[in-house]
């Protein structure tokens, strides 16, 4: 055999040998639509998670004197109607993205989701039923409803909550950070998150359940607890990193869209929505198009970006695909 052969086959067996997600890792480098979407989103995260020390200006910072400015190296991306920065209100708005979609998506799609999931796959009978009719109600529940039932309900107590933690602790900029509404409205989504991620992990655990690993587990005496989050749990991981990284997308445009609608955040706590809401008018549109252009962009990237990352984790993860 020749040394070419040779050394492609060292590379092959090297892989096959290598850890999962090593390989997992190493075929989505191979893909340049995921290299593009993972940076497209790492940029958008890492500005939002920046924005309190990178971003140029505050939130709340206006400039009356300077209103509709094109760009410049003062303000790269121009001004608003208020004089804000649109690189500062774009960095802000990012940061509200990443802060509702990954805790809605954490408490609704991973604790709720994973563990309703696992726990009605694997006990099936009336435990199963009900967990499935419980999602198919929250399914049926429009979300701008329930949203607007949270907001009327709950929106002054979780205010006074925030204030009354304020005065506990001394720190008064919590209720000023927007944190009740983000709070309110990664609630409302993650009430629906769950839903999703649940039938799938109920119908890849109804599956699994049968393998003889599990039956050796059982009959070793395991616990249902260890059973479902030590044997059951890590066989979803591919099915569950697709999962998440679809639900990180959809938490993030339907707070964007809700937000647009006025029954998410609020001003003048930033966000993509917002910004869309104030660019959107058409005289505005006509005259100065890039207030909707800005927030326009980056939101249609982020999402389209997880879409595709979606896909591609999908092929990648797929035994049948690779």
């Amino acid at each position: 055999m020749s040394s070419a052969g040779t050394s492609t086959q060292s590379i092959d067996e090297l892989e096959t040998s290598a850890p999962r997600s090593f390989r997992a890792l190493r075929r989505l480098i191979r893909r340049p639509v995921a290299v593009v979407a993972v940076c497209v989103i790492l940029i958008v995260y890492l500005a939002g998670i920046l924005a309190p020390l990178a971003a140029p200006q505050g939130f709340r910072e206006t400039d009356l004197r300077n209103p509709f400015a094109g760009p410049s190296i003062d303000h790269p991306l121009g001004t608003d109607r208020l004089g804000r920065d649109l690189l500062s209100r774009a960095m802000w708005s990012a940061q509200t993205t990443v802060i509702i979609s990954i805790a809605s998506v954490t408490s609704g799609g991973l604790v709720l989701g994973v563990s309703l999931g696992l726990l009605a796959g694997y006990a099936r009978g009336a435990v199963d039923s009900v967990v499935m009719r419980l999602a198919d109600f929250f399914a049926a529940v429009p979300t701008i409803l329930l949203l607007l039932m949270i907001n009327v309900s709950l929106k002054d107590r979780v205010i006074a909550w925030s204030r009354d933690i304020e005065d506990f602790t001394g720190f008064d900029g919590l209720t000023d950070s927007g944190a009740p509404d983000y709070f309110l409205v990664a609630t409302a989504l993650g009430i629906f998150g769950w839903v999703g991620i649940a039938r799938l992990v109920r119908s890849q655990t109804l599956s699994v359940r049968e393998s003889n690993y599990i039956f050796a587990a059982r009959a070793s005496g395991a616990s249902t607890v260890r059973v479902l989050f030590r044997h059951l749990l890590p066989n979803l991981t591919n099915l569950l990193v697709v999962a998440i990284t679809l639900s990180l997308g959809a938490a993030a445009g339907l707070e964007i869209g809700l937000t647009f609608l006025g029954i998410g955040v609020h001003a003048p706590h930033p966000s993509f929505g917002i910004m869309i809401e104030e660019g959107a008018g058409l005289t505005t549109l006509r005259a100065h198009p890039i207030l909707m252009a800005v927030p326009a962009v980056v939101v249609a990237s982020l999402l389209l970006s997880f879409n595709l990352l979606g896909d591609v984790l999908t092929d990648v993860m797929s035994p049948r695909r690779r």
